[in-house]
């Protein structure tokens, strides 16, 4: 009988190898998105310190409160239906021409929800403080035209083409920056006119998008095929309608209840938090693709502690070093951003438990539990709205306000993560 001692034993550096060529796709598949994730990570910071800076704080507020209006509103397009053709060009790519021409006839179909919705939040939210066109405007560039990119970046990710949708986030991202750029140098640097800006740079984005990167495909409509996966649609948007209520309600919340310059100050310090959350959501995006093809993958506890840990550590050192930069040279992303420099730091744990939240709505997503999904989405929508209505109506200045969120995402991540892990102990559905 073969004793132990006689196994051959196999050298670290052997071993390390062989491990890292088992695995040299999958890692030339992150590299390639990651290089997308800090692309865009540049290109998106000079376009916040070029624009932040160039409008005047309330009007930046506006801008960002609209504009995260517009991408809240934009997952109504076709119903959603993007989750199916995500679906199909991960697991079924040879339909994504017929999914494809789905999703146009259906976003024909939703523009009147669309444009009921976007007048129904105007009235709500920006009836005193945003004329009704150059919101328009914004809800027009956000739901028309960006999300139609974003959809070519989904479908090359699908593919796992994660060179070519890191590219495309790059040079859209540029786009965005050299647009800012240029609005620097406008001699009337208004809202209106920087809304129109906007709209140029997402039309460019967008002819680039179906022009260069869209998967060649004859469109063919199979309405027998995408009735099957509607109603799974249906609640995928009413999740990701809920999902970005929860991300993004609290710069409504905080216009309709602190005016413009407050919401302006809260859009500059969250959208530096935004920032550091890119990378993150490159994992989260690669992880979930291979959930759904192993759903048994997260069935260790280890597993499940480990992950959530990275993305706590990863994104609160990101924002930690950001917070020490600016608290030594205050002025290093411009006049208008020092204003909330002190205020970064206050929001320590809040990337981190933003994007552990983000994290658990893309697992449901992955184990095809959308309906749980969506009402997980609804309590947090809830219960985020409760909670900062209350620090408005109790906190008198912006460093509390800010120190408070903290808390606030801390009670949001444990309310998800509740819902999360009691879900992910049933069967995953088939998908």
């Amino acid at each position: 009988m073969t004793q132990a001692n006689d196994i051959p034993r196999v050298p670290l550096r052997d071993r390390i190898g062989s491990f890292l060529s088992e695995r040299r796709a999958l890692l030339r598949d992150y590299f390639s998105a990651v290089s997308g994730s800090a692309g865009r990570l540049i290109f998106s910071l000079i376009y916040f310190v070029a624009l932040a800076n160039t409008l005047s704080i309330a009007d930046f507020g506006l801008f960002a409160t609209a504009s995260a209006a517009g991408v809240m509103l934009s997952r109504t397009l076709a119903f959603g239906f993007i989750s199916a053709l995500y679906r199909t060009a991960t697991i079924r790519p040879r339909l994504i021409g017929s999914y494809t021409a789905g999703f146009l006839m259906l976003a024909l179909l939703s523009l009147p929800v669309l444009v009921a919705a976007s007048a129904l939040t105007w009235l709500l939210f920006f009836s005193t403080t945003l004329p009704a066109g150059i919101f328009a405007i914004v809800i027009f560039a956000e739901a028309l035209l960006w999300r139609p990119v974003e959809v070519a970046m989904i479908v090359n990710n699908g593919l796992g083409r994660f060179g070519r949708a890191a590219t495309l986030a790059i040079l859209t991202a540029a786009i965005k920056a050299a647009a800012a750029a240029l609005f620097v140098f406008w001699p009337t640097p208004t809202l209106e006119a920087w809304a129109w800006f906007y709209v140029a740079s997402n039309v460019v984005s967008l002819a680039l998008a179906f022009g260069v990167f869209y998967p060649r495909q004859k469109l063919r409509l199979t309405p027998y095929l995408y009735w099957r996966r509607l109603s799974d649609s249906i609640y995928v948007a009413s999740a990701e309608v809920l999902f970005y209520l929860q991300m993004e309600f609290d710069k409504l919340l905080v216009l309709a209840m602190g005016g413009p310059h407050l919401a302006g100050i809260y859009a500059i310090v969250m959208r530096l938090v935004d920032l550091t959350a890119i990378p993150i959501r490159t994992f989260s995006m690669m992880l979930v693709q291979r959930m759904m093809r192993a759903p048994q993958m997260l069935e260790r506890l280890k597993v499940k502690i480990g992950i959530e840990a990275g993305i706590l550590v990863v994104s609160t050192s990101a924002l930690l070093f950001l917070a020490v930069v600016l608290h030594f040279y205050p002025n290093f992303l411009g006049r208008n951003v020092s204003e909330a420099a002190p205020l970064v730091g206050l929001a320590l744990f809040v990337p981190a438990l933003r994007n552990l939240v983000e994290y658990h709505a893309e697992l449901l997503f992955a184990r095809g539990q959308t309906l749980i999904r969506a009402g997980n989405l609804a309590l947090l929508a809830a219960l985020k709205a409760a909670l900062l209505s209350s620090l408005l109506l109790q906190v008198a200045d912006t460093q509390t306000l800010v120190w408070s969120l903290n808390g606030m995402f801390a009670l949001l991540y444990l309310a998800s993560a509740a819902v999360t892990y009691t879900a992910l102990r049933r069967p995953a559905k088939a998908i």
